[in-house]
């Protein structure tokens, strides 16, 4: 059974930082590309982050570029997202999800086969 287990949400002064993490089981971690989405109240789930499922490439949504960091450790089966300079408009749930490896990594939520439950994030101004 495949588990994917967020951590790290809270309340944040805008201008701070948070750092998720996922911690992933029942699956071969190592043959799956890693991301983190989105969804704020009212609005549909969006893409935030990936990661491939050697490390080497990442990609990012362009209003988290340069302020996110999304990385893995295959030997702990955990995807770490560093979150700094927080907006009140990263308030949102976060969800992390596992995709089996393509040639490039996918935006899309149809790409990705297994998604954790969710962990809330909110933002003060």
């Amino acid at each position: 059974q495949v588990q994917l287990v967020e951590s790290g949400g809270g309340l944040v002064q805008a201008g701070g930082s948070l750092r998720l993490s996922c911690a992933a089981s029942g699956l071969t971690f190592s043959r799956y590309a890693m991301a983190w989405f989105r969804q704020a109240p009212g609005k549909e789930r969006e893409f935030v982050a990936a990661i491939s499922w050697s490390g080497g490439n990442t990609d990012y949504a362009d209003s988290v570029k340069g302020r996110f960091t999304i990385s893995r450790d295959n030997a702990k089966n955990t995807v770490p997202l560093q979150m700094n300079s927080l907006k009140p408009e990263d308030t949102a749930v976060y969800y992390c999800a596992a995709g089996q490896t393509t040639s490039s990594l996918k935006r899309i939520e149809s790409a990705y086969d297994y998604w954790g439950q969710g962990t809330q994030v909110t933002v003060s101004s």
